[in-house]
């Protein structure tokens, strides 16, 4: 831990006795020689502090934008995660919540990149035990959404290896957005498009994301935008490095810039060796995963959601599954409340958690979103 401080109210949560952004060390996901400064913050449960302390729940944020002032740490939370989260420090949970490599701090964020954002959970985590050690128990589950979800998965991936000290007892994680390569079989179903037709308005803003994010990082010095954005693309290229992701998407929805528009000249290889980089080489997970896909979510398609946990199950993971009818990208965080209590309870006291990996059946079409109270 270099550095921490109080939290202002505007980036605590209500359900919160306390929170502490925080500052801390860890290294290049691609040189292990090379150190790192990443932020974040720790909410802190109020009433009595358990004698063993809070266990402790590790999240990961979804896309949030590559710009420094879209680090969650200073910025106010989204309804949904003001709720989501506040549920469980309710439930006597705190949470160490990383801002990843690269937003608000120095450096490119890694966007997607699942080495450097497990890496970053996995420090914080280190960092927070250690600042905090009457306060904090050795007692974790990662959890995710969207981009945070295969951030989640991967720090229970690499822990073993890169922090085995850390008892990551569990992983829930909706909207998955992850890939591997490593299937061992798996069925997969066929994926139409990577981007679905219900939301072309945000396409391009994920795009430039994964470009500047996904892309670049591999070789920052190296891969020039200037090199591969159209004119046309250039706007929201600038937009993207100080706009976050709501603004970015309502940006590119006005320009109305179909994503093929975007470059002047193909991307494929460096798409390969962005892939060969972000993509889990295996998916052996030692500990138990939670998983929540809507089926009317159109941002993190519903195919690659099932393809991955196919994946995981055909590689021997304990996977516990669940489809939420209805449900967007969005309001399946919520709707997965239904059903990971109970699951962290389990992981939590060792009991058994059930593997649904022989149940798991395909999506089936893109449901049209449910309108659900509170939602």
């Amino acid at each position: 831990m270099l550095r921490t401080e109080a939290a202002p109210a505007e980036v605590s949560l209500a359900q919160a006795a306390r929170a502490d952004r925080i500052l801390y060390s860890s290294q290049s996901w691609q040189d292990a020689t090379v150190a790192t400064t990443v932020s974040g913050i720790v909410f802190f449960p109020k009433g009595e502090i358990p004698k063993a302390g809070w266990p402790i729940i590790a999240w990961a944020h979804g896309t949030t934008g590559i710009a420094d002032v879209c680090a969650p740490s200073f910025m106010a939370r989204s309804d949904r995660d003001k709720a989501y989260l506040g549920a469980w420090l309710e439930a006597g949970y705190a949470i160490v919540a990383t801002d990843y490599e690269g937003l608000g701090t120095p450096g490119p964020h890694p966007y997607l990149q699942y080495k450097s954002e497990g890496m970053a959970i996995l420090d914080s985590l280190r960092a927070a035990l250690k600042a905090y050690p009457k306060t904090l128990r050795n007692q974790i589950v990662t959890m995710g959404q969207s981009q945070g979800s295969g951030a989640a998965i991967a720090a229970a991936y690499l822990a073993p290896d890169y922090a085995p000290e850390l008892k990551i007892k569990g992983t829930v994680a909706t909207g998955i957005v992850a890939h591997t390569t490593r299937l061992n079989g798996a069925h997969q179903e066929p994926v139409q498009a990577l981007y679905s037709d219900r939301d072309t308005g945000g396409n391009t803003a994920y795009e430039i994301l994964y470009f500047l994010g996904t892309v670049r990082s591999i070789d920052p010095a190296g891969i020039k935008p200037e090199d591969y954005i159209s004119d046309a693309g250039w706007p929201i290229l600038e937009k993207a490095q100080s706009t976050c992701m709501g603004g970015l998407r309502t940006f590119a929805t006005e320009l109305g810039l179909p994503v093929d528009q975007l470059y002047k000249r193909s991307i494929k290889d460096l798409e390969a060796w962005a892939d060969a980089t972000s993509d889990f080489p295996d998916v052996n997970i030692g500990t138990p995963i939670f998983v929540g896909t809507g089926l009317a979510d159109s941002d993190a398609q519903t195919v690659t959601q099932y393809n991955f946990v196919s994946a995981m199950c055909a590689a021997g993971d304990l996977v516990e599954w669940h489809y939420y009818p209805g449900a967007t990208h969005s309001t399946a965080v919520l709707r997965s409340r239904a059903d990971s209590p109970a699951f962290i309870e389990k992981v939590l006291t060792d009991k058994p958690v059930k593997n649904l990996c022989p149940t798991l059946v395909p999506p089936g079409p893109l449901q049209s979103p449910e309108s659900r109270v509170g939602e």
